[in-house]
């Protein structure tokens, strides 16, 4: 009886072991699922012939699946999800026969490599002359692949017919032959054929490691996509059966703007009001250049001149007040030391005397207290204007070493925000220095700096030491249309180059935003004094909508011939300036990403329209088309 107890315990034992490895064994095998994925890639307009499509699996980015549409953006893959921890003996070096093969546009070369090799994969015709090279560089051990699309090194189409590929890693070497020109229309690149894994751990095992089934999606171009497109990532694709995934991408001449991808925060924009050099502005010249509704210019930014003579400081209160109390932020620029504090003891060139840097830096906290008891708060002040000029008027000159002395022993005794270094041509030669020294950075308030003949271009190490950048004086003479639109084609650029603030010469002259007087020779015919000019509603179409805190965000694609855009946004606006510079109207369309955008109001100006309002357009998903009339500057606000 024992006997026979002990037996059948034995059998239930080996019942339940026998059980527990079948288990085991489908646990295994079933984490491993192989899934076809099919679908279209589209536009609004049109299918996407010869558009690369690559999953990426979000547990391991090593591991890739892709392929490309065919002629009817049609594409078909396989994916593998949830691999855990199989674990594979070393492979060996291999160079697996190309898939497709024979092929009609593209087709997938796979190998494997059994430890880390430099790579390089070569593709030859049948009279042995080089075609195509693949110079991959280092890779660790596993499989990879690389995608050929029939081309030679220059991107020109190879002809039809047979070809070898060789692949040269770790001191071997393996060829295959594969025919170009004939094949599936309808690429379907498997697991086997691109997958790209790495082999670690000990024993030099294989570990997949696919612990979801939580993909990424990359749509872009190639050589031979058509239309071309603005590449698009998908995230968070789930995949957990056979499935029919349709992507739409946006035409590549769509604009699209990522509001999650925010740039440089925006300060403003402004100009210059320079008493007693132009006479103060008037009351009405205040409200049109400051105030932000119809007819107004919208001015943020109010720059003044530090007079050498301090009999002049008063001279700058009223206008910078009544700026003020409308919201401006005012700043200020030396254009000389007094003449007693020089090497030359003359208000035009010379150089700050060796035994004056205290006493200057008094002077400019002289002038920045006298308005302040008066109720004006300058927000910074420069060192100097233009120090890197020689002209034949009110000037002073410093080179680096002078200036970086300045900012490490002096600025701080001024009391407030202190920039630098306002060159005439943004050269980078002073702010160099200071940035590269510790002590003077921390003392910097931001960078300035004018773009005469020069310096429209990002400034990585201002950038780097966190620093704003801002273009604080710039004019043209010429006032024709076409010269008003390219100053709004400037901001653009300097938006572009990374800078915070846009800051015209002056407010009230023949050439700036508002007409003086008149009595200028070449004063615009029809020009009334005390309105605004054309160049002032080119301006307006930045200035009255891009406030103060706002930051750009990236606005990427191909717009149309001759279209320009950049787009901002603060926690309640999207705002997109698009200037057309060719002379007809063109259709743009605009694709806003990550953000919730039903409508936007446009403001037009052209030769004949003056920051004109037009009718809401609707965003249907995500997306609006509109006409951009020829030769203008349209500002579209959401709402």
């Amino acid at each position: 009886m024992k006997r026979n107890l002990q037996y059948f315990r034995n059998s239930v034992r080996v019942l339940q072991l026998t059980f527990l490895a079948i288990t085991l064994f489908f646990l295994e095998n079933s984490l491993a699922q192989t899934y076809n994925v099919e679908g279209v890639i589209s536009t609004s307009t049109s299918t996407v012939r010869s558009a690369s499509v690559t999953f990426i699996d979000n547990s391991d980015t090593t591991i890739q699946f892709q392929t490309v549409t065919d002629a009817f953006g049609y594409y078909m893959i396989d994916v593998i999800t949830s691999v855990s921890s199989i674990n594979k003996q070393p492979i060996n070096f291999d160079l697996e026969q190309n898939y497709p093969n024979p092929f009609s546009s593209t087709t997938a070369i796979s190998y494997r490599l059994k430890e880390q090799s430099d790579v390089l994969i070569t593709i030859y015709d049948i009279l042995g002359r080089e075609i195509k090279k693949f110079t991959v560089g280092v890779q660790s051990g596993g499989v990879h692949g690389v995608v050929w699309d029939g081309r030679n090194n220059f991107g020109e189409k190879t002809a039809m017919g047979i070809y070898f590929y060789r692949l040269q890693a770790g001191g071997e070497t393996q060829v295959k032959k594969m025919i170009y020109g004939v094949g599936d229309s309808k690429l379907n690149i498997s697991i086997s054929k691109l997958l790209s894994y790495s082999s670690s751990g000990t024993n030099n095992k294989l570990s997949a490691n696919l612990l979801g089934d939580n993909f990424t999606v990359r749509v872009k171009n190639t050589v031979d996509t058509y239309p071309l497109i603005t590449p698009r990532q998908i995230n968070n694709i789930i995949i957990q059966s056979d499935t029919t995934l349709n992507f739409s991408v946006f035409d590549a001449s769509t604009v699209t703007v990522y509001l999650d991808n925010t740039q440089q925060v925006i300060s403003g924009f402004g100009a210059a009001n320079i008493v007693p050099w132009r006479p103060d502005m008037t009351t009405d010249e205040i409200n049109k250049a400051f105030g932000t509704g119809d007819g107004q210019i919208g001015f943020s930014l109010l720059r003044l001149r530090v007079p050498w003579n301090q009999n002049e400081f008063s001279l700058n209160v009223s206008t910078a007040l009544a700026a003020q109390n409308m919201g401006v932020d005012i700043i200020a620029s030396p254009w000389t030391a007094p003449p007693g504090m020089k090497t030359n003891n003359n208000i035009v060139g010379g150089r700050l005397s060796d035994a004056s840097y205290a006493e200057y830096a008094a002077h400019l906290k002289s002038f920045s207290d006298y308005l302040s008891a008066n109720g004006v708060q300058l927000s910074a002040i420069s060192v100097q204007n233009e120090p890197d000029v020689n002209v034949s008027y009110e000037s002073m000159d410093w080179n680096a070493d002078e200036m970086l002395r300045f900012m490490k022993e002096n600025a701080p005794s001024i009391g407030i925000d202190v920039f630098v270094a306002e060159s005439f041509n943004f050269n980078h030669t002073i702010t160099d220095a200071i940035l590269n020294d510790s002590v003077a950075t921390e003392n910097t308030a931001f960078i300035g700096g004018h773009i005469y003949g020069g310096g429209l271009e990002p400034y990585p190490l201002a950038n780097d030491k966190g620093k704003e950048i801002w273009m604080t004086e710039h004019l043209v003479l010429e006032t024709e249309w076409a010269d008003n639109l390219a100053t709004g084609k400037e901001i653009h650029d300097c938006m572009n180059a990374g800078m915070s603030a846009y800051i015209w010469w002056y407010i009230v002259r023949f050439y700036g935003p508002i007409y003086d007087d008149g009595s200028h020779p070449d004063t615009p015919p029809g020009a009334v004094p005390g309105e605004i000019s054309k160049r002032g509603y080119v301006m307006s179409q930045f200035a009255r909508f891009i406030r103060p805190g706002y930051y750009r965000v990236t606005a990427s694609g191909n717009p149309q011939p001759g279209v320009y855009v950049t787009a901002y946004k603060n926690d309640q606006k999207v705002v997109i300036v698009a200037i057309n510079l060719g002379s007809q109207p063109i259709d743009q369309t605009f694709a806003i990403q990550n953000g919730n955008v039903v409508s936007v109001t446009p403001y037009v100006t052209s030769s004949s329209k003056n920051a004109v309002q037009e009718s809401n357009i609707s965003v249907s998903n995500s997306i609006f088309t509109t006409t951009l009339d020829g030769s203008s500057v349209t500002t579209f606000v959401s709402e």
